[in-house]
């Protein structure tokens, strides 16, 4: 059967009231009701499947933990489990002292004594009494006229004051009394005043304080907007049309101005939520007065549900007024309810839905994002000057980590996502603030997948995508090219005038790994970045420029790191050219030193540009007429030895190469380069020819400085040595000074880590200026060596350095003799 043409034919609207004086509509609610929590009673007759009682004593737990202090625990004279249930909670010491427990019954003599009965014993009851009074239930369902209700409703209110003082002078339990007027929302305003007034009378025990009698007025079905329902909460009315009832807020209005002793009642409100409006309801009763609120978690209930509790509270907190209780922890109490109740907490849910603070649409990601940023701002000059940090961002009216959750969930990505959600995840979860146009980039990477696998995508998503696009993260994710160590020097640029500022030069040494190669490169430029370039398309051939470079810093203590993000986009012919490109790659690097993750930024972008083109191999072959550099040279001693040159090293054997390479064709063989090496500079890993037997290194407080004593193997001669000096380098030279006629002194040092872990070694490159007798002309040479303990390795360097020097000082002895 279709939807009727004209509904009116079928429906009867409510009936408006002309109310000229209603108040509600101006009050502000700054303090929260009283709450009453129905879970295990109204809640759990809703249940296709009824909770059982261990599943029962978990919900009530939790109820404790929220911090409810009215909980309606049973229909007891319902069911055997439920009078057991109640009898447990009261026996085995569950209740707390402050908490009031309630227990509902119709107006039935023996199920009223039941009732009774199940709370015997306890400290604090409320028995909450019922019988239906409007116009239909009276006239179709117990066909009694409007005086035989009020008598029924009178006559048990009296068994139950009987009942409940018998069993207070027998166990000592205080009792409170509720009466419902059940389908209020449906009964004549006057006649649910009237029928009231009887009862407050038959109890005859209102007072102030815990003797209140409390009046609820449940939308048991809710037949009209929430605002009249407030109305129906404070002043006299006109006759309603008893067929069709009044909305909710008129009567909760109504109902406050006209019953008599209003200070010895509790209004209590128990509003269902046929048309949606529950929450509205509620919250506009209370403006009309009312006291308290009956309802269970997430809403659970007949038909559509009770008001949900968790809504109301967090909607008051959201106020920045504390509802009494607490939902710190909002996803363990879901796990709770859905587990107990067998229902789901819908994903669109009000403050508890998987979905509620997450962000799908780009537009309301980007505000997101920018209301995160300008909110960390302001919080920050609040904490300066010592004002409360108000939260204030776009379309999150609470934030999420005060239920227990964390941002995760916000912005979560889809094909409609934009780039300030999917920049905001990078952020949030890597650290990385992105610049603007390399979030336009990233964005599209996101796209392109999104598109082509029709899903959300996940944070994992993101981020592992993230990482595989610019090689960041990890040796899983690393390019065909990484940076392994490397030196940034400086000099004056050359042609600069006297009395001008200098500009300097830099200068990249470095070691990279090309494609599971370890190779050296060297390069210049105005700044580290442009220096690597330069080393790249000198060695590699891969001649990029950079157009947008930009840095933060991640976080703030000593454990601070620079993040930096490169723009690179192939070299024109000129600037504009190169500005101009409409191909581009960007990179990102992470690193505590900020011309280390400059470098480690260009490297990622690098990596993205190359691709899988092959780059020029390592030669092997060097000489007068070969295309070797210096470079080359220090990769081959890098892959055989795993030896990182110094510059200055690396200029010195090259020359040492060139020489040898003229005696052989030019050319020289990759097993000659690394002998000719150990040779010259006296390095070999075994100790034999050059060693450390023992030494003795003492701190000279008057002085300041070190003296050193030991046995040494030098040419492979023992020798003992002693000297003083500043450390334990500069007392080595001083020991050999003694035995020489002229004087050394240590022009350069460098030491780096050989290996990982417990086998790690260190290894030292010194260079010794050598100066004969009578001031003959300064002459280097360079010592290399290797040691687990990083002073020996430097002592034998100093020592290898020497081997040379002692012949040379010697000739030069000689020949000052002949003279």
């Amino acid at each position: 059967m279709p939807m009727l043409a004209d509904p009116s034919v079928k429906y009867k609207p409510y009936t408006p009231v002309d109310l000229k004086d209603r108040q509600w509509p101006s009050k502000v609610n700054r303090r929260p009701p009283i709450w009453l929590s129905t879970d295990l009673r109204d809640g759990n007759q809703a249940l296709a499947n009824p909770m059982t009682v261990a599943q029962k004593s978990i919900f009530f737990d939790t109820l404790l933990k929220c911090g409810f202090k009215e909980i309606e625990v049973a229909y007891p004279a319902a069911s055997e489990t439920d009078f057991n249930f109640v009898r447990g909670l009261i026996e085995q010491g569950k209740i707390p002292d402050d908490v009031w427990i309630q227990v509902l019954t119709p107006a039935r003599e023996d199920l009223i004594k039941r009732t009774v009965d199940a709370v015997a014993g306890a400290k604090k009851a409320i028995i909450h009494m019922y019988n239906a009074t409007c116009h239909t239930f009276r006239e179709v369902v117990f066909r009694n006229s409007k005086e035989e209700t009020v008598r029924l409703a009178v006559k048990h209110t009296e068994i139950v004051r009987k009942l409940t003082e018998e069993c207070t002078a027998k166990y000592g339990t205080q009792f409170r009394y509720e009466y419902s007027p059940e389908t209020f929302s449906q009964t004549e305003p006057e006649f649910a005043i009237e029928i009231c007034e009887a009862v407050k009378k038959a109890w005859g025990k209102a007072g102030s304080g815990d003797d209140r009698i409390i009046f609820n007025l449940p939308a048991t079905v809710e037949v009209g907007p929430p605002n009249h329902y407030a109305d129906l909460v404070c002043c006299v009315l006109p006759c309603a049309d008893q067929t069709t009832g009044l909305s909710s807020m008129m009567q909760v209005e109504h109902f406050c101005r006209n019953i008599s002793e209003r200070e010895k009642i509790i209004v209590s409100l128990h509003p269902h939520n046929d048309r949606g409006t529950s929450i509205a309801a509620a919250e506009l009763g209370i403006l009309a007065g009312a006291d308290r609120v009956e309802g269970c978690l997430f809403g659970n209930g007949e038909r559509t549900g009770n008001v949900d509790l968790v809504n109301l509270a967090l909607n008051l907190y959201t106020q920045g007024v504390h509802p009494g209780v607490d939902f710190s922890d909002i996803q363990a109490v879901i796990d709770v309810v859905t587990a107990c109740n067998d229902l789901p907490v819908h994903p669109r849910h009000p403050y508890a839905g998987e979905l509620v603070f997450t962000a799908f649409s780009g537009s309301h990601q980007d505000a997101i994002k920018k209301g995160f940023e300008a909110q960390r701002v302001r919080h920050q000059q609040a904490e300066r000057e010592g004002k409360n940090k108000y939260w204030d961002i776009p379309y999150l009216p609470i934030d999420p980590a005060d239920l227990g959750c964390n941002y995760e969930a916000v912005i979560r990505v889809n094909a409609q996502s934009g780039k300030g959600g999917i920049a905001y995840l990078v952020q949030h979860h890597l650290g990385l603030d992105m610049p603007r146009k390399m979030q336009i980039a990233f964005y599209q990477v996101i796209q392109d997948i999104a598109d082509r696998e029709a899903r959300e995508m996940t944070v994992e998503d993101i981020t592992t995508a993230f990482r595989k696009t610019y090689h960041f993260g990890g040796s899983a994710y690393e390019g065909r090219l990484i940076l392994k160590s490397y030196r940034i020097t400086s000099e004056p640029s050359p042609g600069s005038l006297t009395g001008e500022a200098v500009d300097e030069r830099r200068q990249f040494d470095g070691t990279i790994v090309v494609d599971g190669v370890l190779r050296v490169i060297r390069g210049d430029g105005n700044g580290p970045l442009s220096a690597l370039l330069d080393a790249l398309r000198t060695h590699l051939d891969i001649n990029l420029s950079v157009r947008e470079y930009s840095e933060h810093t991640i976080g703030t203590d000593q454990n601070a790191k620079a993040a930096s993000y490169v723009e690179l986009v192939p070299q024109g012919a000129d600037v504009k050219d190169t500005r101009r490109s409409t191909e581009s790659w960007w990179g990102v690097g992470v690193d505590p030193d900020i011309a280390g993750s400059g470098l480690r930024a260009v490297l990622s972008a690098v990596n993205s540009a190359i691709g899988d083109r092959q780059l020029p191999e390592l030669k092997l072959t060097v000489g007068f007429n070969a295309s070797t550099g210096q470079a080359d040279v220090a990769t081959a001693i890098l892959n055989s030895l795993q030896l990182e040159l110094p510059r200055r090293l690396q200029a010195s054997f090259f020359e040492v190469v060139q020489r040898a390479a003229r005696d052989h064709g030019g050319e020289i063989s990759y097993d000659d380069l690394v002998h000719l090496f150990r040779e010259t500079y006296g390095y070999y890993e075994e100790e034999g020819r050059f060693a450390v037997k023992s030494f003795k290194l003492e701190h000279l407080p008057d002085s300041g400085r070190a003296r050193l004593s030991g046995n040494f193997i030098i040419n492979g001669k023992p020798v003992a040595l002693e000297g003083e000096g500043s450390g334990p380098l500069s007392a080595a030279v001083e020991a050999v000074n003694r035995g020489l006629d002229g004087k050394v002194s240590i022009r350069e040092y460098a030491e780096h880590s050989i290996g990982e872990g417990s086998d790690v070694k260190a290894a030292s490159y010194v260079e010794i200026a050598y100066e004969g007798p009578g001031g003959s002309p300064k002459w280097a040479v360079w010592g290399v060596a290797i040691d687990q303990d990083i002073t020996a390795s430097g002592l034998k360097a100093v020592l290898a350095a020497t081997r040379a020097v002692e012949n040379m000082d010697k000739a030069n002895a000689k020949v000052n003799g002949q003279h």
